[in-house]
């Protein structure tokens, strides 16, 4: 059955509302709240992408993606004051609260690292109810055992589940939603998948950016590099979206910008260029590193799903998710006019509902100059465990 069958008939798309590191890398018994914009800021060392590292690992375990292609190093997300047991084992823990039309539900799981790596306890609640739940009853076998809620003839069903994969991405798989019980347990299930599905990791590298890209690659990477050949897209499938860009650079880069255009090269590719009226026309990759990031994260905020390197849900409609960017180092590089207009748009792009940002920033102190000029619009800040809303 389809994620679109499960979820009741409403406008509340599932977001990620909260994100909890009980033990993991730096944080202990960490919680943070999201908004629609989210800044976590904090100096050098202080876990700030840790958080992301968490919601993007969480991201790719809803869809799909076992455990070793999701955490290469084990060992670089366990605690340094986490202490093995008898049996020599460490790990970590993450969790999620997802809201959306079943109600809040939340997410957590257990990872086990060392000395194999596999996941040893998930727990999946809503609605008051525990939904689903593994535990690592047999050491020596690689699965869980699962029980989730069944609410009929009995109470709960049992069945062993992979040990390398997220149970929740799992139960619509597994389960025929043949009593109400089943039903709250797998629509439950499908809130959560489809909110940590819907997530684009972006940190764009001027370094790869300055290269042209061929002319197919039109879906936006999460390092960018491939920039001429999306705006060469998005160009000719958007006209105010495009202009909506044009305005932005115009606001974050030096000097006349009156166009942003795109022009094929002798070898098949494509490259972008800034059109500067009397100045002519000027290849983007003689721009600075600041200026060429402004450039990728303004343009990931005014386009979306169809245009990023997502994948979220196929069979659930774009307008019930909400896309939400994972912006590391939302603000390096660019000077304080450019991480202005850049939160700015960020704001007024979150404010519709269909895409969300966490991003990282520098010090705290820089947070109140980045979102002083938004006017009231809300911005949940994070620094260093502890929230304001401003």
């Amino acid at each position: 059955m389809s994620a679109s069958g499960l979820l009741p008939r409403t406008e509340l798309r599932p977001i990620v509302s909260e994100l909890r590191l009980s033990a993991f890398k730096r944080h202990r018994r960490a919680s943070f709240s999201l908004g629609p914009l989210t800044l976590i800021s904090g100096p050098s060392g202080s876990g700030k992408s840790g958080v992301l590292e968490a919601y993007a690992a969480l991201g790719r375990l809803a869809g799909g993606a076992r455990l070793p292609e999701v955490f290469r190093d084990p060992a670089a997300y366990i605690p340094r004051w986490a202490r093995p047991d008898r049996q020599g084992r460490r790990g970590f823990r993450i969790g999620c609260t997802v809201d959306g039309p079943v109600g809040p539900v939340r997410l957590d799981v257990a990872v086990q690292a060392e000395p194999e790596l596999r996941i040893v306890g998930e727990r999946l609640t809503g609605a008051g109810e525990i939904l689903l739940e593994t535990a690592l009853r047999d050491p020596g076998r690689r699965c869980v055992q699962a029980a989730w809620h069944t609410a009929g003839a009995v109470a709960v069903t049992r069945a062993p589940l992979p040990d390398d994969r997220l149970a929740t991405s799992l139960l619509p798989l597994r389960v025929a939603g043949t009593t109400e019980g089943q039903r709250l347990a797998l629509s439950a299930a499908e809130q959560v998948v489809i909110a940590l599905r819907s997530v684009f990791p972006c940190d764009p590298r001027p370094e790869r950016m300055r290269a042209p890209a061929p002319p197919r690659d039109g879906r936006l990477r999460g390092g960018c590099e491939n920039l001429a050949a999306v705006l060469r897209r998005t160009s000719r499938e958007c006209g105010s979206r495009h202009a909506a860009l044009v305005a932005a650079v115009r606001a974050g880069c030096a000097g006349p910008v009156e166009g942003l255009v795109t022009e094929g090269c002798a070898d098949g590719v494509v490259r972008a260029l800034l059109e500067q009226g009397p100045l002519g026309s000027m290849p983007v990759e003689r721009l600075g590193d600041g200026e060429l990031r402004y450039i990728a994260l303004a343009l990931v905020l005014l386009t979306g799903p169809g245009v990023l390197a997502v994948d979220p849900a196929a069979d659930v409609l774009p307008a019930r998710q909400a896309l939400t960017v994972l912006a590391d180092g939302f603000d390096r590089c660019l000077d304080r006019r450019q991480a202005r207009e850049l939160v700015g748009v960020a704001a007024r792009m979150c404010a519709r509902g269909h895409i969300r940002l966490v991003g990282t920033v520098g010090a705290v102190g820089a947070v109140g100059d980045l979102t002083g000029a938004l006017g009231g619009a809300p911005v949940t800040v994070v620094d260093l465990g502890r929230e304001r809303v401003s």
